[in-house]
């Protein structure tokens, strides 16, 4: 298959994402992989003479649905790393060969890649969906955009434990104001924190969670550069913010791609 007349589809747990070459550079579209018939019927009118490259755990949904049968499916691991590969060069790092690569959708996946090879290094299951699910059961807000801009507004301080409260007052052995535990300040003597606190303090789990598992990653590989993408990043700039400064303080150099959430879809797309 030639570059620009194929289209990728990573079709992950929470959204179906699409990326295509245009004349104009890259085309991105995303649909939750709840409607997706609403995807099949964009496929069928922006891409009907263009080869499908399918990826992602929900890849033989989309195939199901499908009326047609020019279609390649793709490992997704190698079509994230091919993708964050493409991504990372359009935005000037096209001399990074060696990094941690996160992805933080649904669930969290960690990759090594060195040149143009991958190695999964393992994953959690905390990632967007405990956001959203976790959120929901506390607030009874399931709308992930609404969730994140609640988010802007919550402070953490009468959920989280700081380490400098566990110290109270002497000098900790590491910086006071890192979490020594998630929700751990809550007791029923404890002020009700607000909507807004409870969420932020979900996406604070999600960050440190995601980005200790990836800094364990980065000092297995001997790499410095860690590379989050996935969808979980679109708007949010509560989970950017913990990830980079986490990232920074334990040394390792975070950069988190414009378009990251599509790296399956891209790489998908650059299949020959």
């Amino acid at each position: 298959m030639v570059n620009g007349v194929t289209a990728g589809i990573d079709a992950g747990g929470t959204l179906c994402k699409i990326a295509m070459q245009t004349e104009k550079g890259w085309v991105y579209q995303s649909f939750p992989t709840k409607q997706i018939q609403k995807c099949i019927s964009w496929l069928d009118t922006y891409c009907a003479h263009r080869c499908l490259c399918i990826t992602g755990g929900k890849a033989s949904m989309i195939r199901e649905k499908l009326k047609r049968s020019d279609y390649t499916l793709i490992p997704e691991f190698s079509a994230s790393c091919a993708g964050a590969r493409e991504l990372l060069a359009a935005e000037g790092h096209a001399d990074l060969s060696d990094f941690i690569l996160t992805n933080v959708g649904t669930g969290t996946s960690i990759n090594h890649v060195k040149g143009m090879t991958q190695e999964w290094m393992g994953g959690t299951g905390v990632g967007g969906g405990t956001i959203l699910g976790l959120s929901g059961l506390l607030t009874g807000v399931y709308n992930y955009s609404t969730l994140i801009q609640y988010a802007e507004h919550g402070k953490r301080d009468l959920i989280d434990l700081t380490v400098a409260r566990i110290y109270e007052g002497e000098k900790p052995p590491i910086p006071g104001d890192l979490t020594a535990s998630n929700f751990g300040a809550v007791s029923d003597e404890a002020a009700s924190p607000s909507s807004a606190d409870q969420i932020a303090s979900v996406i604070g789990l999600v960050a440190e969670t995601v980005t200790s598992l990836s800094v364990l990653a980065a000092q297995k590989a001997d790499v410095k550069t860690i590379v989050y993408i996935g969808s979980s990043f679109v708007n949010n700039s509560l989970l950017r913010k913990i990830v980079t400064r986490y990232s920074g303080q334990w040394g390792f150099v975070p950069i988190i791609p414009q378009y990251g959430s599509f790296c399956g879809a891209v790489g998908a797309a650059l299949t020959k």
